[in-house]
């Protein structure tokens, strides 16, 4: 492969063609529209925007500057505002506050300047138009971070390390590797900037590129290919793996919006039953130590991700999203004829007809005296812990949590109740049960109907 690295024809017009083949096959770039091209200045961006510019896309460069470097920093910035100059391309340059970034977000220097690149990319593709932000990894950078991953301990997504496509991220140069980028760059007679940071070997991506793989290709000729087939393999089994979870995600009995119900029974049928939970669970921002968990703790558990909530039951697990107004209170007045927020009630207002029992069920039918207007805050709100109130037919008062037991509601069921609070006692449990206080007197002329 090395003499023919260093074939001129090789270099000139196979390298254009290998990555044009590869773009097409991985339909990677729709030729129409303009491309954001993410430029530092290194010899794999500065290669990508002219390989793109060969190709006769219409590119737009975009240039982070997050002062790390001092004046390499300033040095690299100047560099490709000349390149972008000389072969007329648009730039766009942005200044970052990493630092800050770090300290508001509370992430690593890697993460904050990952977050601000991209963040800034996405604002840019919207902005011009563009069809797709394209970066400069490479083959090499792939393999290093499957080595990367596989040292910090991963699944098969970890290994199967870079994809040519992530989203509206397109990597091109994936096809080819550094030794070939800098070749061609070098047959063009085009210059580029070095960061002296990725020849120093303290941060553990620079050992595995500067130490441990020239040792590795040393011993074993060959294993830089071998390497690519594995990912390549690793990639598509990973495709399948998902796919695959897809269709067994049929132990998701219930679906309603962003909640869902997981039966248990099935999912035990699973021998990968942990792994299968974690998948299902996994973007709803759950991770795999408590997918574990879920399967071996009692009945009654509650896990939390920062937008979801997941619910042990005898024979469930219902996962419900967090919501903002879990807490809120809705005050109501019986002034109105419907209450619409936050669960609908016909409100009526009898007077001069006799009550009745039979006209209420004493669930989704309730009657008050009318003692229950003099009241000065009247409320509609979720379950609390601890809070009780008197059922019809009881000479004490009951836990709400034990009427929700009694009742065998789900952890969904109980959270979606609401309750009529007035003055803070507990009057009405909607849906299931009202509550001895504002009884009407029987044959009483004037009272209250609500019905939801």
């Amino acid at each position: 492969m090395c003499h023919l690295l260093s074939h001129p024809f090789f270099i000139k017009y196979m390298f254009v063609d290998k990555i044009q083949s590869f773009i097409k096959e991985r339909d990677l770039i729709e030729p129409t529209l303009p491309v954001l091209v993410a430029l530092s200045g290194g010899a794999d961006s500065v290669a990508l925007l002219r390989v793109l510019m060969t190709m006769g896309y219409d590119c737009q460069a975009a240039h982070c500057n997050f002062h790390l470097r001092g004046d390499e920093s300033n040095r690299d910035e100047r560099f490709v505002t000349l390149l972008c100059h000389e072969l007329g391309v648009p730039l766009e340059v942005k200044h970052f506050d990493v630092e800050g970034c770090m300290r508001e977000r509370h992430i690593s220097m890697e993460m904050a300047c990952r977050e601000l690149r991209y963040s800034w990319f996405e604002e840019l593709m919207s902005a011009h138009q563009c069809g797709c932000i394209a970066v400069a990894h490479h083959s090499d950078d792939n393999i290093e971070t499957f080595f990367l991953n596989a040292l910090r301990g991963t699944g098969l997504a970890g290994v199967a390390a870079m994809k040519p496509r992530n989203g509206n991220v397109v990597r091109p140069l994936l096809c080819v590797s550094r030794g070939e980028i800098v070749a061609w760059l070098q047959e063009l007679g085009q210059s580029f900037v070095t960061d002296s940071t990725n020849l120093e070997n303290d941060a553990l991506r620079n050992r595995l590129r500067n130490v441990v793989l020239p040792a590795l290709y040393g011993e074993f000729p060959g294993a830089q290919s071998s390497l690519l087939t594995t990912i390549e393999n690793l990639s598509r089994c990973n495709d399948l793996y998902r796919e695959s979870v897809g269709v067994m995600r049929n132990i998701v009995s219930d679906r309603d919006g962003d909640s869902l119900t997981i039966d248990l029974e099935i999912l035990a049928s699973f021998d990968n039953r942990e792994m299968l939970l974690y998948e299902i669970l996994k973007p709803l921002g759950f991770n795999a130590g408590q997918c574990a968990l879920m399967l071996t703790c009692g009945v009654g558990r509650h896990f939390v991700s920062q937008s979801h909530k997941a619910m042990i039951n005898r024979n469930t697990i219902e996962v419900i999203p967090i919501a903002e107004n879990d807490d809120k209170v809705y005050v109501i007045s019986f002034d109105e004829r419907v209450i619409e927020k936050p669960v609908r009630i016909e409100v009526n207002r009898i007077n001069n007809t006799p009550f009745s029992p039979t006209m209420v069920d004493g669930k989704n039918k309730v009657a008050f005296d009318n003692e229950l207007l003099d009241c000065s805050q009247v409320v509609l709100r979720h379950w609390r812990e601890g809070d009780r109130f008197k059922p019809f037919g009881m000479h004490g008062t009951k836990l709400v949590s034990d009427l929700f037991t009694d009742l065998k509601l789900s952890e969904k069921e109980k959270h979606d109740a609401w309750l009529l609070d007035a003055d803070g006692q507990i009057v009405w449990v909607l849906g299931y049960r009202a509550s001895q206080h504002y009884a009407v007197k029987s044959q009483s002329l004037s009272y209250l109907l609500l019905s939801i």
